[in-house]
């Protein structure tokens, strides 16, 4: 594969973040129309969502070593610093329940937001492919080969195959908006198909981490991957909670003093 000739051009990945968040904004929309929910608290807890999204993309990642001296001061990281998937998905889940509380909203939106969230993130990290780092030696001859020019800008190994992490991941998840969208009017409980979309993206960005060049932190792991494992507990309690049976319906009286079976 070609090297990147974009790399480290940060206004190539924000279009492409913008046109993500654009998307996955009409997605929404589409969704809230089709399902005849005419409720403008939806909006302002679609707007919660973004900025709280924003936030933690950003300051999710910033405590980065154990002993705070080492750690950039949060202005600094505010300007310069990483962003983070999965800080933002969380923010986001915040910034919708601070959403629902502020319009005193209660019913579950996580089923409008998934094939949203889903198709956004696979756009925005074609903007990832394009600019940042790959991920580690494919060992074979093939994968994104980076001129001495980008290996120096981006800090990888120049002239070497390396595996197309964001590549992988956007086809993930293009395939998951995929999936959901057939199968958003087919789960049995509402918020189901947010929680079953988030349990695949959690074990797909465990495995893909191995390939990534995310610095491994402790016992071979990256942050990310301990961050997965630290939620696994609740994933793993939400996940059993969609596998469990419905409640056997209470049987209907008949108009003949009998049962309605």
């Amino acid at each position: 594969m070609i090297g990147l000739p974009a790399a480290g051009d940060g206004v190539v990945h924000a279009v492409f973040v913008a046109l993500g968040i654009a998307a996955g904004i009409a997605v929404f929309a589409w969704e809230v129309r089709r399902r005849g929910l005419h409720d403008d608290r939806l909006w302002i807890i679609a707007g919660t969502c973004l900025a709280f999204g924003a936030i933690g993309s950003r300051v999710g990642t910033w405590w980065q070593q154990v002993d705070p001296s080492a750690n950039d001061t949060l202005a600094q990281w505010w300007m310069d610093g990483n962003r983070s998937v999965l800080a933002g998905l969380v923010g986001a889940w915040i910034g919708v329940h601070v959403g629902k509380l502020i319009t005193r909203y209660s019913p579950s939106t996580g089923d409008l937001f998934a094939p949203a969230v889903a198709l956004a993130i696979g756009i925005g990290r074609i903007g990832c492919l394009l600019t940042e780092l790959p991920g580690h030696p494919t060992g074979g001859d093939w994968g994104i080969i980076l001129t001495p020019e980008h290996a120096a800008a981006l800090g990888g190994p120049a002239g070497v195959g390396l595996h197309p992490t964001y590549l992988y991941e956007a086809l993930f998840q293009i395939a998951a908006f995929a999936v959901l969208w057939r199968m958003r009017d087919r789960m049995r409980r509402p918020g189901e198909l947010f929680v079953a979309y988030v349990a695949a993206y959690a074990l797909f960005r465990f495995l893909v981490e191995f390939a990534r060049a995310n610095e491994q932190v402790w016992l071979g792991l990256t942050r990310p991957q301990w961050f997965l494992l630290v939620m696994l507990p609740l994933l793993a309690w939400r996940v059993v909670r969609i596998a469990r049976p419905l409640p056997a319906a209470s049987p209907v009286p008949s108009p003949l003093g009998g049962r309605d079976d």
